[in-house]
């Protein structure tokens, strides 16, 4: 077998099964939870929800950042020698793991006194195996992209998924309605995944002798902890919002907002799926020095087939955002509408998936100092929109201006160190097309639903997103804008293979 990395197969088949891994992900956990909400009780199902809450936080801190390592640095080595990385990062995640199964055991007492939450203590310290299970699985989807074998990835996340499922949700059915019942199923479901994992990352390297790599772990984590502080500022930007809401305006107003403000599943599917495939991509380009003009074709591309997915599928959300709240949480929550509309906005811009390439760039330190800038922006500037305006229609829009200011200045940054104009990064005629484009036919659509008065407001909105998606493809033809384009790869492959 060849030392080096297959880069022949087509970046839109690997979003493809990266996507279709997160889609059906999604799926189990969306079943999964709503299973858990209706055996369990809200006390268990609250219990069961805040050890979630307590690991997904403290993860920040225990993997340090070292899960998004691989796809930066296997494409700059010898498949031989990324078999050794691979490993070594997994051995430092396991002891990460370790340390963070002790922390639980230690302070569980201390962090159910912090929630408020009795029997917290004794979940948390049934759950405390976990982390030194789960912590070795994490970043697979790199180690996958960067050998270009995302079908893998589909596989595995469908496979630990469907354990989850079934070892979680079957005990809570047949034995006991108990949060406990269902860590110690967890527990079981982690212990088979930590071993499938090592088997899928053995994948790439079958056949392959392992070569000692001159990578030492102080580089490695030079680069993954500017990361973990990023992530930190992040969660300090989510929060503002979440703060002002439900300290100015009370309950009522927190719950109409959390449910409107929220980002399209499919949208962030999408764009994170391409992050995991263009990470190493662009790592490779770089690390080889092959020049600025392979990168921004690639980018740019990559743009273009987004735009063509996530454009028309936003502009038909927009207009019928309050519609679909209602339908989704009931006529309470008619005014959610406005938030959701408020923040399609934002999918426009973070379309343009700056993540990938800076990181390339190994611009670490400026992606956390751009989130912690963007942070102390939220928390000052959020106050004196509450202060000027008291109104949470103004701090919504406030928030959504803030995450497109951050693309932008990522952009600036980017185009600066790839020392090119910003305007050559993005394909700006050909998205403003698509955006016109299907504004117009959702013109038409809704002008057709006013002659046709359809009263059942979910038949109303499948009406108009199949006349919708009829239109914008006979159109589109006729505009040069295929908004198929992104399957012919995947047709090619199908055709090619039978």
């Amino acid at each position: 077998m060849s030392n080096r990395i297959n880069v022949k197969t087509s970046n839109t088949e690997q979003v493809f099964w990266v996507a279709l891994g997160s889609l059906s992900t999604l799926g189990l956990s969306i079943v999964s939870a709503a299973i858990l909400s209706r055996y369990l009780d809200k006390a268990e199902y609250g219990t069961y929800k805040q050890i979630l809450y307590v690991y997904t936080t403290l993860l920040i801190v225990f993997s340090a950042g070292l899960p998004r390592v691989y796809a930066y640095f296997l494409p700059r080595y010898n498949l031989n020698e990324g078999k050794a990385i691979v490993w070594k990062i997994s051995k430092v995640l396991f002891l990460a793991g370790v340390l963070f199964s002790v922390f639980l055991f230690l302070f569980s007492g201390c962090i159910a006194d912090l929630l408020k939450n009795e029997r917290l203590e004794y979940g948390l310290k049934v759950f405390s195996p976990m982390p030194m299970l789960l912590l070795p699985t994490l970043g697979i989807e790199g180690i996958f992209s960067t050998y270009k074998k995302t079908l893998f990835l589909a596989i595995y996340n469908t496979l630990s998924r469907l354990l989850m499922l079934v070892f979680i949700v079957v005990p809570v059915i047949l034995i006991n309605a108990n949060y406990i019942i269902a860590i110690y199923g967890w527990l079981i479901a982690s212990l088979i995944i930590f071993v499938m994992t090592y088997f899928f990352k053995g994948i790439p390297f079958k056949g392959v002798e392992s070569k000692e790599a001159k990578l030492e772990l102080k580089e490695i984590l030079a680069y993954s902890l500017p990361l973990v502080f990023a992530s930190f500022w992040g969660i300090a930007i989510k929060a503002a919002d979440e703060f002002y809401i439900s300290r100015f305006f009370g309950a009522n107003v927190f719950a109409e907002f959390s449910n409107g403000f929220i980002e399209l599943p499919l949208v962030s599917m999408i764009t994170t799926s391409t992050s995991v495939v263009l990470m190493p991509v662009f790592s490779r380009v770089i690390h080889e020095n092959k020049g600025v003009e392979e990168l921004v074709v690639t980018w740019k591309s990559v743009l273009n087939k987004s735009a063509m997915i996530i454009y028309p599928i936003v502009v038909f959300f927009m207009f019928f955002s309050t519609q679909v709240m209602v339908i989704m949480y009931s006529d309470v929550y008619f005014e959610s509408g406005k938030y959701f509309r408020i923040n399609m906005i934002l999918n426009f811009f973070n379309i343009i998936i700056f993540f990938p390439l800076m990181l390339s760039l190994g611009a670490t330190k400026f992606y956390s100092g751009l989130h912690a800038f963007i942070a102390i922006l939220a928390w000052i500037g959020g106050y004196l929109i509450m202060i000027i305006f008291n109104n949470p229609i103004s701090l919504a829009i406030f928030s959504v201006s803030l995450s497109i200011l951050k693309v932008m200045i990522a952009l600036v940054y980017v185009s600066k160190r790839l020392e090119i104009k910003v305007y050559e990064l993005f394909p700006v005629f050909q998205m403003l097309k698509i955006i016109l484009h299907t504004c117009l036919v959702m013109f038409t659509v809704t002008f057709f639903l006013k002659i046709v008065v359809i009263e059942n407001s979910l038949m109303h909105l499948i009406v108009a997103g199949l006349l919708y998606a009829i239109l914008v493809l006979m159109t589109g033809r006729f505009l040069k804008l295929n908004y198929l384009e992104f399957l012919y790869p995947l047709i090619n492959k199908i055709k090619k293979n039978g």
